[in-house]
């Protein structure tokens, strides 16, 4: 349906990106475009005369073309459908949050898991977590259990996180890095590897 120049004003100020329509449109002749029409270049008076007859709205959709291209249409599902394409487009480009953990070649039991308890803190609220041991002067001779303590990281993480990249040296550094799992697939895959009723069984290990 047609709208009022006071709803064109609404209109503009909520829509992004903006566009002319129905007699805000300055221009004299137009192209006309849309659904079950012959597009063709008509007087702006014969293209609303058109819109009006179908209850539709005229959209200004390539101001700078020679003559200007206007669309018959439902101007408010048109906002509806750009409002969407937007916030899908913003959902997939949000950034990601990246945590980072440090810890020494020779970190102690209790530091540990402080580290571990926060670590696990930030993969459930989604962020991934970069995890690294600093090799300070000589203790670049202790890389080997700087790679043993990140990958136990790792394995104590196994339901709450993925290995994105396993391991590797940098400079001083020896990074791993870690993304989140999503709620439920550690236990579903679980469930699926464990044989006919072992998921609610005692596993600890007796001995021979």
């Amino acid at each position: 349906m047609a709208s009022s120049p006071n709803q064109n004003s609404q209109q503009k100020k909520n829509s992004a990106p903006e566009y002319l329509i129905n007699r805000a449109i300055r221009a004299k002749t137009v192209r006309i475009v849309g659904e079950n029409i012959e597009p063709r270049i008509v007087t702006i008076q014969e293209a609303m005369r058109l819109a009006e007859e179908m209850e539709l709205d005229l959209v200004e959709i390539s101001p700078q073309a020679d003559p200007p291209v206007c669309k018959i249409m439902d101007y408010q599902k048109f906002l509806y459908q750009q409002r969407k394409r937007l916030k899908e487009q913003k959902a997939k480009s949000t950034k990601v949050v990246v945590k980072e953990i440090r810890f020494g070649p020779q970190t102690d039991d209790h530091d540990y898991n402080f580290k571990l308890k926060h670590a696990i803190e930030f993969l459930k609220e989604g962020s991934k977590v970069k995890s690294y041991v600093f090799f300070k002067g000589r203790s670049i001779l202790f890389k080997e259990q700087g790679e043993v303590l990140l990958l136990r990281f790792a394995n104590d993480l196994e339901e709450y996180a993925k290995v994105d990249q396993m391991p590797v040296l940098e400079g001083k550094r020896m990074t791993i890095m870690l993304s989140p799992k999503k709620p439920g697939s550690g236990k579903k895959k679980e469930a699926k590897d464990a044989p006919d009723g072992a998921a609610q069984q005692d596993t600890t290990p007796t001995e021979e």
